[in-house]
């Protein structure tokens, strides 16, 4: 069980303006800004759960895992998972859990993966037997059997990211917090580290959060999301409740005869060019069936597409509500 109550998080940031001059006066006198990463973050994130931790740049995600790993502790508010305070009982928290951050490593870069294993083994203590369990059957469900004999600065970024996956789960940990975990991957090493986590979540009932900004991973890996803007958590529900606030959108994706399409009523044009265009409606004010009757009316209609809201969209349209 993770339980983040009233947490706070405040830096003290130097700045100053570019330019010999300016940085010879900061040198006598440092002008400082105060970022409030975390505002009173309040939530509660059962065992077994797998979570999508969203927002925009700066909007305090990765903040919040440094607490939740114990890297770094708050200004005030009270964190505790499994009865643990993370950043004060660091020895017996980091057994219980699995940390990858998609711009970092914990590899070392000119040795073999396998060697970077080895000494990680040392590190968390892990039982000869277990090791050998959890590496046989890590290296089965990502793939790596040969890529582990290479040195990590040869690996491509997928390879290294699903090396730096196992890593994070040689020790067995009973949570994993996955930071950006498919930045800059190929399609193939997505698919690979989305069909590995679902598989984790559902044989050991690993609890996952997962922080990205690409919502394929979303939909793919989670059912509730935490959205937090400005350092606030702004919504708390399943994406079934996200989707349900964007249902009444549709978008009719048509080619049409002619250069111009005629302006129809409650039909709000996107985009239009020659003989292709992509239109939005509410069904809220019309019919999918009254917009195609209206435009058919107004052209000659050659082929149309009706789709749904996308993830992307929806995620969006959350940040213009919610002015982040």
């Amino acid at each position: 069980m993770i339980e983040l109550s009233n947490v706070n998080k405040t830096f003290k940031v130097a700045k100053r303006n570019a330019g010999f001059t300016e940085a010879v006066k900061a040198l006598f006198m440092k002008k400082y800004e105060y970022i409030h990463a975390l505002n009173d973050v309040t939530f509660t994130i059962r065992d077994g759960e797998t979570v999508g931790y969203i927002g925009p740049n700066g909007a305090g995600k990765s903040s919040t895992i440094k607490i939740m790993s114990g890297i770094m502790a708050p200004d005030s508010g009270e964190c505790v998972i499994d009865g643990r305070v993370p950043w004060k009982d660091r020895k017996a928290h980091v057994k219980e859990i699995g940390v990858v951050f998609g711009q970092r490593s914990q590899l070392w870069w000119d040795v073999p993966v396998i060697d970077s294993f080895e000494l990680l083994k040392d590190v968390y203590r892990i039982p000869f037997d277990e090791y050998k369990k959890n590496l046989n059957r890590l290296t089965e469900l990502l793939g790596i059997g040969e890529i582990m004999k290479m040195p990590t600065r040869q690996l491509s970024l997928g390879q290294r990211m699903r090396c730096e996956i196992a890593a994070s789960l040689l020790h067995g940990p009973k949570i994993l917090f996955l930071d950006e975990p498919t930045i800059g991957l190929d399609a193939v090493s997505k698919i690979a580290v989305r069909d590995f986590v679902k598989a984790l979540n559902k044989e050991n009932r690993t609890t996952v959060i997962l922080t990205t900004h690409d919502m394929q991973d979303i939909e793919a890996l989670t059912d509730r999301i935490l959205l937090i803007g400005n350092g606030r958590i702004l919504m708390d529900g399943t994406l079934d409740e996200l989707k349900s606030r964007n249902t009444s959108k549709k978008t009719l994706v048509i080619t049409y005869a002619g250069e111009k399409l005629p302006s129809v009523e409650r039909v709000a044009v996107v985009k239009d060019i020659g003989g292709h265009a992509e239109l939005v409606i509410d069904t809220g004010e019309i019919s999918v069936a009254e917009a195609i009757a209206a435009i058919s009316a107004a052209a000659e209609i050659k082929d149309i597409t009706v789709q749904g809201t996308t993830v992307d969209e929806m995620v969006v349209s959350l940040y213009k509500e919610f002015k982040i």
